[in-house]
């Protein structure tokens, strides 16, 4: 459900869009994570051991709920940078640390292919169309949402090769038009990895990864693992907030999403 804020004397409607990430959600990731929760009584012991501050000079005796995660960057709802695409064709990598604060922000459009099955292409020409059946012309910064509704199968193993996702074309068509943050509610952008080396081993290898290799050349980020769409109101008409933990170079990194409606 959404939060509604009032703050400034504006009211807001802000949407979650990012996935609850729990030891329950591990099993089924290819990408492992655990979470690890120490109890105020253990971390008051520990406490002890490292400023030899004795456990009884807390209140109660107690200290605080801490917890250690172990986790790839690519774990739950994600921000990808372009350097986890590869080495770029010209300049400098971009880690997630690099990544602009102007391209995580920005005028949200949700594009429905909830129709298209699971391993299918989302084409060029699809999302011209949907575009168009939003009634949305695309912008510099916009921040383009790919719905698939492949979020309800989110803890489900061979979620990861369920969804459709963008072919090259499509994705090219949207960087080409100023968009630099592409979101999918699904694990990935491009289509499932069963899909890709199927193809691949078959002869055609230029299809791998298609729309992840594409920011080599034309650098952009996007989202994975998104969740909600279907709550939004409305296709366009809010903003999106997606901005990723800073981890010096690395590929990726968690991020809390949010759709903002302004009332």
């Amino acid at each position: 459900m959404p939060e509604v804020i009032e703050t400034g004397g504006r009211r807001l409607t802000v949407y979650d869009l990012s996935q609850n990430l729990s030891n329950r959600t591990s099993d089924f990731e290819p990408n492992r994570h655990r979470i690890d929760y120490h109890a105020p009584e253990e971390t008051a012991r520990l406490y002890e051991s490292t400023l030899g501050l004795a456990a009884d000079l807390w209140p109660g005796g107690i200290f605080c709920n801490v917890e250690t995660v172990t986790a790839s960057t690519h774990s739950g709802t994600h921000v990808d940078a372009p350097i986890h695409y590869g080495p770029p064709d010209r300049g400098e990598p971009m880690g997630i640390d690099g990544v602009p604060l102007r391209w995580c922000i920005g005028d949200g459009v949700r594009l429905d292919f909830r129709a298209k099955p699971a391993g299918d292409g989302i084409g060029r020409t699809d999302v011209e169309r949907a575009l168009e059946t939003a009634g949305y012309r695309l912008k510099p910064f916009d921040i383009v949402l790919i719905w698939t509704g492949t979020d309800r199968l989110f803890g489900e193993r061979g979620y990861e090769n369920r969804h459709a996702g963008l072919r090259r074309d499509a994705t090219e068509y949207l960087v080409d038009h100023g968009v630099k943050l592409i979101g999918i509610d699904a694990w990935g952008l491009d289509r499932p990895f069963d899909v890709m080396v199927r193809e691949a081993k078959a002869g055609d290898a230029a299809q791998l990864w298609e729309s992840h290799i594409l920011g080599r050349t034309k650098p952009y980020s996007q989202i994975e693992k998104l969740c909600n769409l279907d709550q939004l109101p409305r296709d366009h008409g809010f903003t999106v907030w997606a901005l990723p933990v800073r981890l010096e170079g690395a590929s990726a990194a968690w991020a809390r999403v949010a759709a903002i409606f302004w009332d």
